[in-house]
């Protein structure tokens, strides 16, 4: 049995692209499709730091996704990964002609679980409409830059095993089960 670490971090990984033919590491055509990426999205799309600005449209994709605006959830989020302050830290979006149509979120995280310094995606989507285009590929790869810039090489996410869509699309980008096990117990809420 294979095993998949889940760390939502309290946002939910969402459907990123449809299944994808698997392959070793990623190349330059769309999401793992066989496909050469569409010219227009790539001379349109740009993948940046997130700003104030963006919440909206990040809050919009989400809620598409959890049936849930947390919009207070989004604005924390926003104040301890997009400000720019701390460079172990990442909010990027992806910017289609003006227009946010996905996001991507991780850090660098130091000797959790005796792990050298690794990057972890906890949270990454793209806007239903433009799916399988390559955006998805593409936030992955520039987070990856991020955190290869800050000396890791190793980048890890979590997912709910029954997220096939996800973990499909993780899989297409050359990720595979890792050496940690994810274990939980229930805790009993607190008596008033």
């Amino acid at each position: 049995m294979k095993l998949i670490w889940v760390n939502l971090s309290r946002i939910a990984m969402a459907q990123i692209e449809a299944p994808a033919r698997r392959r070793a590491a990623p190349s330059p055509r769309g999401a793992g499709t066989g496909r050469p990426r569409v010219g227009r999205l790539d001379e349109a799309l740009a993948i940046r730091p997130v700003r104030r600005r963006d919440l909206d449209p990040v809050i919009a994709i989400d809620a598409v996704v959890t049936g849930l605006e947390k919009r207070a959830y989004w604005l924390s989020v926003y104040r301890r990964y997009g400000t720019g302050t701390h460079p172990e830290r990442a909010f990027l979006v992806a910017d289609l002609g003006g227009r946010v149509v996905g996001f991507v979120i991780g850090e660098v995280r130091d000797w959790e679980f005796g792990s050298p310094p690794c990057g972890w995606v906890f949270a990454i989507d793209v806007q239903q409409g433009v799916r399988l285009g390559g955006i998805g590929t593409r936030l992955l790869e520039a987070i990856a830059a991020r955190f290869r810039a800050a000396g890791v090489t190793k980048l890890r996410t979590m997912l709910m095993r029954d997220n096939t869509l996800i973990l499909s699309f993780f899989r297409s980008q050359g990720m595979m089960a890792g050496p940690l096990i994810s274990l939980e117990m229930d805790i009993e809420p607190a008596r008033p």
